[in-house]
């Protein structure tokens, strides 16, 4: 087992100016679950094969433990990677392809086969052992490409999407057996997704890159109660946060005819008299009348117990889209008139020039 490290990590493709990944600093304690999460492009995978020995390293150091591997081949890393697309060799057994890089390593057929069938009472696979990939439905192959990765014993495991091609109600079920296999292994894995559900439920810690660059790394409820910047904000949870701009008022920030008190430090360091405010959908309390934002139900999403208003008010002069989280059983209908306020201790309020948050702490949800 060990730790890993990014030192101010760079990669630069050729031809381009803008670096892929810009200096991560990242270190990733020992039997950690590290989420890479962004969108499409933001570098999450390109810092994967960086650590993997699959990118060049133009700048910075990266180090597994006390041992720099900026420069080591891949083979001699010590690591194991779960792709997207598992990568199997059709030819092969379930056995033969999970014991296929202890054999290469040279180790002996019979500490091979018992390897083999260890990690396949870990993944439920003994039944499969002498069959071919295309005889397995594909989270049955997934689980050999995990099987593959365990039974090399590595210090640590790197997993680039590779639920992206199940189907959602597998992905759900995979998840949870990843997340309580790593807890049961203790190996340091750092798992890259663009799916945040994914991210929540599965990091111990989150890492949350935009354009090559990290913007904030936190537990899964640090992320979520307290993100740093608007990015982080409007990226972390589903449905995503209502982000909008709206003027401070004498005591706070004004949320149609309510006053959201706002204490003086924030107020302080706003760079204008607008801020960026940020309210989640579960956070929004909605009335038919009274104080608050007026709104025009546009769309209810029924999802059982809760349901989900898509909201339209006018903010700033501007039309505004807002998500509220209502009780699935009884609610507002569409084309209804509503008045939308937030828990007050719930906003979060960001500086609009720089997106960066206003000191402001947030109560977690009981």
């Amino acid at each position: 087992m060990a730790t890993v490290t990014f030192d101010k990590a760079s990669r630069v493709y050729p031809g381009t100016e803008t670096p892929a990944v810009d200096e991560l600093d990242l270190h990733i304690e020992d039997g950690e679950f590290l989420v890479l999460v962004g969108p499409s492009g933001c570098g999450k995978s390109t810092s994967l094969r960086m650590l993997a020995g699959l990118e060049e390293v133009n700048s910075g150091r990266i180090l597994i433990g006390d041992r720099e591997v900026t420069d080591v081949p891949p083979k001699d890393r010590d690591i194991a990677m779960v792709f997207q697309n598992y990568a199997l060799y059709p030819h092969m057994t379930v056995a033969e392809n999970m014991g296929f890089a202890l054999k290469i390593a040279g180790v002996s057929k019979e500490e091979r086969a018992n390897r083999v069938l260890e990690a396949a009472k870990l993944l439920d696979l003994e039944p499969y052992l002498s069959r071919k990939p295309k005889a397995l439905s594909g989270g049955q192959r997934q689980r050999v490409a995990m099987g593959r990765a365990i039974v090399r014993e590595p210090q640590v495991f790197l997993m680039d999407e590779p639920l992206s091609n199940l189907d959602a109600k597998l992905r759900v079920q995979t998840r949870t057996q990843i997340a309580s296999l790593q807890k049961r292994l203790g190996v340091t894995t750092v798992y890259v997704t663009h799916d945040q559900v994914e991210a929540l439920t599965m990091g111990d810690r989150i890492a949350v890159l935009k354009d090559g660059v990290l913007q904030q790394v936190g537990t899964p409820r640090e992320l979520y109660e307290r993100p740093q910047n608007v990015f982080v904000a409007g990226f972390i949870g589903s449905p995503a946060m209502n982000i909008f701009e709206t003027e401070l008022v004498s005591g706070g920030l004004a949320f149609g005819t309510a006053t959201i008190p706002l204490e003086k430090e924030a107020i302080d360091q706003a760079s204008s008299s607008r801020v960026t405010v940020g309210v989640r959908p579960e956070d929004i309390d909605v009335h038919a009348s009274g104080k608050g934002i007026p709104a025009t139900v546009e769309l209810v999403e029924e999802l059982g117990a809760d349901g989900y208003l898509y909201c339209t008010a006018e903010i700033g002069g501007q039309s505004t889209e807002i998500v509220a989280r209502v009780d699935g059983r009884d609610h507002p209908m569409k084309g209804d008139k509503v008045h939308l306020t937030p828990i007050d201790r719930h906003v979060h309020v960001f500086d609009v020039a720089s997106g960066q948050r206003l000191n402001r702490e947030v109560v977690a949800s009981k």
